[in-house]
C-alpha cells in the first residue's frame, strides 16, 4: 500500500529477500545455455546463409527450426524491367547455392518459368506471388502450397519482402520469420 512518504523501495516484509534469489534463480534457470560446439556449428551456418547471428538465433528461436529456404519477393530480386533478377543482387543470390532454398514469387505480367529459366542459376524455384487485393487466406494458401510442391517447410522458410505489403506475407504463411531486402542484400559478414 502506497502512503505519504513511501519511495516504491523494495519491499520490507519478511522473506523478500529469498523471494528475490529464488525468482532469480529460476529465470536464469529459464535461459537456455549451448554447449560451445554447437553454438560455433550455428555461427558458422548463420555465415553460411550470409545473414547476421543474432537475426539466424531469433528466428530459429521463434521456429523452433533452422533455416532452410528463402522466399524473395519480385521487388526485393528488383525485377522491375524484364525478367532479370538486379545485377547487384545475383552474387548474393549465387552465394545460397546449396545453403538454402531460393524461391523467387513473381508479380504479373511476368511469367514464373519464364523468370525461373532466364535466372537458373540463381533461383531454385519460382511461383505467383500473392496479388495486392488477395485476402489473408488466399495469401496463406498461395505460400504453403508453394512450399508444399518443393517440400519445403514453412517454419524453416524466411521473407524476404521489398514491401510493407510483402511484409505481411509472413504471418499470413506462418513462415520463420523476416527481413527486409535491403538488410538482407547489403550485410557482409
Amino acid at each position: 500500500m502506497t502512503q505519504i512518504g513511501h519511495n516504491n523501495g523494495p519491499a520490507l516484509e519478511p522473506g523478500f529477500g529469498f523471494r528475490k534469489h529464488a525468482w532469480g534463480r529460476a529465470r536464469k534457470a529459464l535461459m537456455k545455455t549451448l554447449p560451445l560446439e554447437i553454438l560455433r556449428v550455428r555461427v558458422a551456418r548463420a555465415e553460411r546463409l550470409g545473414i547476421d547471428y543474432r537475426s539466424y538465433a531469433s528466428i530459429r528461436a521463434a521456429s523452433g527450426h533452422d533455416v532452410v529456404a528463402f522466399i524473395f519477393s519480385g521487388n526485393a530480386l528488383e525485377m522491375r524491367r524484364g525478367r532479370a533478377v538486379a545485377p547487384d543482387r545475383q552474387a548474393r543470390l549465387i552465394g545460397l547455392k546449396d545453403a538454402a532454398g531460393r524461391i523467387g514469387a513473381i508479380y504479373a505480367p511476368a511469367d514464373p518459368d519464364a523468370v525461373l529459366a532466364e535466372n537458373a542459376p540463381l533461383l531454385d524455384a519460382t511461383t505467383r506471388a500473392p496479388g495486392f487485393t488477395e485476402s489473408w487466406s488466399a495469401t496463406r494458401d498461395r505460400l504453403r502450397a508453394t512450399l508444399r510442391r518443393h517440400g519445403l517447410p514453412a517454419d524453416g522458410t524466411v521473407l524476404i519482402p521489398a514491401t510493407a505489403v510483402e511484409r505481411d506475407w509472413c504471418a499470413a504463411g506462418k513462415l520463420a520469420g523476416v527481413i527486409d531486402a535491403e538488410r538482407f542484400f547489403s550485410s557482409s559478414l
